[in-house]
């Protein structure tokens, strides 16, 4: 029986082990998607306790409290720190086969150099080892302790970049920190508060927006501003993905109608995200950047919660709004004249996996592995969603292709999900050619290893 995460955590035969060790195991991160707030690394911050860096803005975990009675003040509201740290810790024995259980431990084995269980009985022992290391441990030690290269943040078209320019400037910090651009309120017309958004972005454009075309000349401007701060990266959040073609009247009348405060019918607001996302599709082409979709969530569910506390604190869930066709028909518009960027695209719900990789087939070509199947992203970032996303790439497409793991987190603590996911990769490769479904070749397998990790990222973030 093997120790509760010794050094071969989740590498189950002797060829992962070999191939963790040999090729996986001390490889650099670049994070290309992330939520991490870049102010906070311009300013090298030092959290006040293991209970901010670890429940400050973690919906995951507040779900999996929640999910075991916690009392909300527990867990969103103003209660002391080692209260909030003591009713997670309680939570963490219920929660053995859950990704955080895994997610924890691993963070303090990597960070604070505990090697025991967190528990009710061990919460205050943890919690005052933890806060007495983080008095010495800042934001910009944890991310050279975890070996990161590159971070690619996720920014408005409204944000200044300040901090983006702060962290350039300091030649004593080593980590590239790259602006992602993520337009999502200036796509999402049928939203709250988009004529108000609106009219900030026309601002700092120093363009007026009356229709598409100053629209589009406002963000490009934006979009120009970004790309000088290194920006080689946009990403969407969509309720689903638009394909409304030949409406480009509609669209027109769409924003109309929202810049006058006038209510914008769902036909309407397809057809206005359509023509934005072609558009900034395009874009993106000729720049040589690469256009993120993440799709299928469906948000805010507990309307009295909402109402509360906000969006992004846990009351979101799986949606199914993968139309095959809207995809396809989306990226078809693009690619019919030459305007197809790199392109990853994200589900929430895992039955659509197959159903992406046969759609991006259709449209490879250029570079290997033009179009990806981005990383398991969110309920699906667990041991069984990535095994099963990297059997199905393995299956339909070119798994030596895959960019590999990102981690999508507001925590600087969870550069750990990148080993995480190292492991699992080793174990099923490995696992492959001790059954002999593939040779006996570390240097094939240990390539693939190094691809998958950290190299295909590399090559696919280039020009």
């Amino acid at each position: 029986m093997k120790a509760f995460m010794d050094k071969d955590f989740l590498l189950n035969n002797q060829m992962s082990q070999l191939l963790y060790d040999t090729y996986a195991k001390n490889l650099p991160i670049i994070d290309y998607h992330c939520h991490i707030n870049p102010n906070e690394i311009a300013k090298d911050y030092q959290f006040r306790s293991i209970t901010e860096a670890w429940l400050g803005g973690d919906h995951y975990k507040w779900r999996l409290m929640r999910a075991n009675g916690v009392d909300e003040m527990l867990v969103t509201g103003n209660a002391d720190d080692r209260d909030k740290f003591r009713a997670f810790a309680a939570c963490l024995p219920k929660a053995v086969g859950n990704p955080i259980y895994h997610w924890a431990h691993m963070e303090l084995r990597q960070y604070f150099g505990y090697q025991g269980v967190l528990n009710e009985t061990t919460a205050d022992q943890v919690f005052d080892l933890c806060n007495e290391t983080l008095k010495t441990l800042r934001v910009r030690d944890i991310i050279r302790k975890s070996r990161v290269e590159m971070i690619c943040t996720t920014d408005d078209p409204c944000d200044d970049l300040a901090a983006h320019k702060e962290i350039r400037g300091d030649a004593g910090f080593e980590t590239k920190v790259l602006p992602g651009w993520r337009p999502d309120k200036a796509v999402n017309i049928h939203k709250e508060g988009f004529r108000e958004y609106i009219a900030g972005l026309a601002d700092i454009a120093g363009t007026p927006i009356t229709d598409m075309s100053s629209l589009l000349e406002a963000l490009k401007k934006r979009l120009d501003v970004f790309e000088a701060a290194g920006c080689r990266v946009s990403d969407h959040g969509l309720d689903y993905v638009p394909f409304a073609p030949g409406k480009e009247k509609e669209a027109e009348q769409a924003l109309s109608a929202a810049l006058a405060g006038n209510a914008v019918s769902p036909e309407m607001a397809e057809a206005y995200q359509f023509e934005v996302l072609k558009r900034l599709g395009r874009e993106y082409a000729r720049r040589s950047w690469i256009m993120q979709l993440h799709y299928g969530a469906l948000r805010n569910n507990n309307s009295s919660m909402f109402a509360k506390i906000g969006p992004d604190t846990g009351y979101d869930a799986i949606g199914h709004a993968g139309d095959p066709s809207r995809i396809a028909g989306f990226l078809d518009s693009l690619n019919r004249d030459g305007n197809l960027p790199k392109t990853v695209l994200y589900s929430l719900n895992p039955n659509d996996n197959t159903m992406l990789t046969s759609i991006m087939g259709c449209f490879q070509k250029d570079c290997p592995g033009k179009l990806q199947h981005g990383s398991a992203w969110w309920f699906n970032d667990t041991k069984t969603g990535m095994e099963v996303q990297l059997k199905n790439l393995a299956e339909q497409s070119l798994l030596g292709n895959f960019i590999g793991m990102l981690t999508d987190s507001r925590s600087f603590l969870s550069y750990a999900r990148h080993d995480y996911f190292r492991r699992i990769l080793c174990n099923l490769v490995g696992g492959w050619i001790e059954a002999g479904e593939m040779p006996n070749d570390m240097e094939m397998a240990g390539r693939l290893i190094e691809a998958v990790s950290y190299g295909n990222i590399v090559e696919y973030l280039k020009p």
